[in-house]
């Protein structure tokens, strides 16, 4: 099943997501090379594709996982959780409607 990982940043995570970035990236490869992830990204604190020192507000990835308790499992050893960058993680499960 897919479920749907927000993460919301920390309002002085800058910082320690630019430096956990790099260990965060190669969990989501690893995703992708087991043909399990959707979609992932951050979201801009401020209507620019670079926010620059605005930062981020969070993250969404969206993957696939055998239960939601896997899911949690997967974002609670997250090296952006590790680096105090979230402030909340919701983990909850996702329906894909469109694209088909």
């Amino acid at each position: 099943m897919l479920y749907a990982i927000i993460g919301e940043d920390l309002s002085d995570a800058l910082p320690r997501r630019l430096a956990a970035r790099p260990a965060h990236l190669e969990r989501l490869r690893a995703l992708q090379i087991e043909g399990r992830l959707i979609v992932a990204g951050p979201c801009p604190a401020i209507d620019a594709p670079d926010p620059g020192p605005a930062g981020f507000s969070g993250s969404v990835v969206i993957a696939e996982f055998p239960s939601l308790a896997d899911a949690r499992a997967w974002a609670d050893a997250d090296p952006y959780v590790a680096a105090n960058v979230y402030a909340k993680v919701t983990v909850k499960p996702f329906n894909k409607a469109l694209p088909a």
